[in-house]
């Protein structure tokens, strides 16, 4: 079973060279962190920065540079700093490769569920809707269950959607899946976790084909 910074490890291994890519705030800002030193990606974010670079080391925090998360990062030379408008044109535009996000439920045809609870308070949806309607490759970073030991992985969310469709990839705590042809595809199973803890934990449709291999990093 992975934890969250191994998690972040594995779908870093889905970013490739030149890629522009949009990190959600929770599992995915950690991405950044694992990026192999031999490629060059820049990072976006909606709050208006091109160029993010690794969470600073404590002490060495500058409160004016903040993803739209509201944590502290850093700038790669060459980054840039823009207002919003400008942000979500390049969102929207469909300008950003990859987008990696948080959620809270997805179903097996791709829906996500990520920004509201209903009776619990929300600041607002954020970028989270823009970010699934534009972006033709989301990789989703999550636990594969809720901490009463249900499943996240579902038939149909029972959530609010943010996008419908959307998700092509899941890393969770417990396998890698994809999402094709309305079902969960088995992948990849976390290290010491066996395929049948895996089908237990998803109540989505859980297709699984030949010997699934464990993950590597």
């Amino acid at each position: 079973m992975l934890d969250k910074n191994q998690i972040a490890q594995r779908i870093a291994k889905e970013v490739k060279d030149g890629y522009y890519v949009n990190l959600g705030i929770g599992i995915p800002t950690l991405v950044a962190n694992f990026v192999r030193d031999d490629i060059s990606v820049e990072f976006q974010s909606e709050n208006g920065i091109l160029g993010m670079g690794p969470f600073p080391y404590e002490g060495e925090e500058d409160p004016d540079l903040i993803n739209a998360g509201k944590q502290t990062i850093t700038a790669l030379p060459g980054a840039s700093f823009f207002d919003s408008a400008m942000s979500f044109g390049m969102i929207r535009g469909q300008h950003v490769d990859l987008t990696i996000l948080g959620a809270m439920e997805v179903s097996q045809n791709g829906d996500i569920a990520n920004w509201k609870i209903p009776g619990k308070m929300v600041k607002g949806m954020g970028g989270a809707m823009d970010l699934v309607a534009s972006a033709e490759n989301i990789i989703v970073a999550m636990m594969h269950t809720n901490r009463a030991g249900e499943s996240k992985l579902l038939k149909e969310c029972t959530l609010p959607l943010t996008g419908v469709a959307c998700v092509k990839k899941i890393v969770s705590n417990l396998a890698v899946m994809e999402v094709r042809d309305g079902k969960f595809h088995l992948l990849e199973r976390a290290p010491g976790v066996s395929v049948e803890e895996i089908q237990q934990a998803t109540e989505g449709d859980l297709v699984v084909e030949g010997d699934i291999p464990e993950m590597k990093f």
